[in-house]
């Protein structure tokens, strides 16, 4: 999806308000803008993780195609699981967006990445390496069940998954 025939999620909101199947969902507004990136949208890939980043590193070191890499860090704000160097990788690598359900650290590298990034806050400590967790996985973000290969719309209003692509509204 390019800039152009980027979807506000206030316009996506308004399309689907009235939608009771579940498939529409929206992230509760606690997630902080860190990228560079304010706007961004692209299918969902999925690292479940604690307190260890090995798979987020082994996933921005992958190729991303355009996708949101989507982490749930069981909004543990005692670890950052995402910091500048993996923020590089990650636009590198061509992700448009990490959406954290934890910390983040080096905030100004962060900024400087043209990647989109939003996380529940910032958090100087690393995590420890024990190579745990699971990928491409659904995911509890929030309470909100996510899975991989769902659409992924975030901008300066919030966050929503999609079960596809939207069309045009």
């Amino acid at each position: 999806m390019s800039t152009s025939e980027f979807i506000p999620t206030c316009d996506l909101c308004d399309a689907h308000k009235n939608d009771s199947d579940g498939a529409f969902r929206v992230l509760p507004p606690v997630f902080r803008d860190f990228g560079q990136r304010r706007r961004f949208a692209g299918a969902v890939s999925t690292v479940k993780c604690f307190e260890d980043n090995s798979l987020v590193k082994a996933a921005v070191e992958s190729p991303g195609q355009g996708r949101v890499l989507v982490v749930d860090g069981g909004g543990s704000l005692r670890r950052a699981l995402v910091g500048g160097n993996l923020a590089a990788a990650a636009a590198r690598n061509g992700w448009a967006g990490l959406v954290v359900d934890g910390c983040v650290r080096d905030v100004a590298e962060l900024a400087a990445c043209d990647v989109g990034i939003r996380a529940l806050a910032s958090m100087p400590l690393p995590t420890e390496k024990r190579n745990e967790g699971q990928r491409d996985v659904p995911v509890q973000v929030q309470g909100v069940w996510v899975r991989p290969g769902d659409w992924l719309v975030a901008d300066e209003d919030g966050i929503v998954i999609l079960p596809a692509p939207p069309a045009a509204v």
